[in-house]
């Protein structure tokens, strides 16, 4: 019988689910609106249901299936399948998600944080592949994290460990949105590239960024490496300041768990190697000297896929049979 896994990536905007095989290829995928604003019970009848259209489409039946995974942003007990709550789902409070979706599939389900799972898709199939020891970083309008160590996921004792975009970068510093000040995502995120960028100009600060201020009303992280591109020097300093904070962050996290591999994903990533070798530079520059460290810090490979991607791959971690 062939095996299939399901990988279902819950978004408040849209859910994404993809099937594979035993070895991680992928066999098909689709998208539905969220409609969070719908209740949970709405949101998982249409999971329920497109999990089972996307099988039937690719000529497999629920018999077929072992395991489905889910990723979903936190805070959650993960352990127990349920959502406590989500800024962008707010009708999803103490939600049993895994119970209600497996009942209803007859199949196990597993429930893991958004940024853990798309590690794990790298970690099997991505650019972690061939590493038992890494750490990931999503860049986007907060910084998200994972860590594997010994080829396992760090949760902590709650299930909500390796909020690394909340590692305090310098105390007392900007503020962030989780309450914290001085959080390395309010300094090296995508919202915080283009807000000190902004804050520089309305400082009259000179950049050719100004006239995309004046004419868009913001300046975005993507117009501050276009224009770093084009030899802009405020565009330089602002890209510096955020290569050098992930580089601090990069070297804390080697002495923390000491990794093989350090994998950048999220939309900032874009920036391509202007943004990937200056964090490398800061890197050399910060680490200690006593021994040449082998770490490589790379960019992810698979792209939006990885929550589909690495939901079912735990999905497989956990019920391999």
């Amino acid at each position: 019988m062939n095996r299939i896994f399901v990988g279902i990536d819950l978004g408040a905007t849209n859910i994404k689910f993809g099937c594979f095989n035993g070895e991680m290829e992928l066999l098909g995928k689709t998208s539905v609106p969220t409609n969070a604003d719908m209740g949970p019970e709405a949101v998982i009848n249409r999971m329920d249901q497109t999990v089972r259209e996307l099988i039937s489409e690719k000529s497999f039946s629920l018999d077929n299936v072992i395991a489905v995974g889910m990723g979903s942003p936190g805070p959650a007990k993960y352990r127990d399948g349920i959502i406590i709550a989500s800024t962008n789902m707010p009708k999803f409070r103490n939600v049993s998600i895994c119970r209600i979706l497996g009942e209803k599939l007859g199949k196990p389900v597993v429930l893991d944080n958004d940024a853990n799972v798309a590690c794990w898709g790298e970690y099997v199939v991505g650019a972690g592949k061939g590493v038992k020891d890494m750490v990931f970083f999503t860049l986007g309008s907060g910084i998200g994290g994972g860590i594997i160590c010994d080829g396992e996921l760090v949760r902590g004792w709650d299930g909500n460990g390796a909020e690394l975009g909340h590692i305090i970068y310098r105390p007392g510093g900007r503020s962030c949105n989780c309450g914290q000040r001085g959080c390395v995502e309010a300094y090296a995120s995508a919202n915080s590239t283009a807000k000190r960028a902004t804050e520089a100009i309305e400082a009259s600060e000179k950049s050719s960024l100004e006239q995309v201020l004046k004419e868009k009303g913001q300046i975005t992280s993507k117009d501050v490496y276009e224009h770093l591109a084009a030899g802009d020097d405020l565009a330089r300093r602002v890209t510096d300041e955020t290569a050098q904070a992930l580089a601090i962050l990069c070297v804390n996290m080697l002495h923390v768990t000491e990794p093989r591999r350090i994998v950048f994903a999220g939309g900032m990533i874009a920036a391509g190697d202007i943004l990937l070798e200056r964090i490398r530079y800061y890197f050399g520059r910060h680490i200690w000297t006593l021994k040449k460290e082998p770490l490589e810090i790379c960019f992810a490979t698979l792209g939006e896929d990885a929550g589909i991607v690495g939901a079912a791959a735990l999905a497989r971690h956990y019920h391999p049979q």
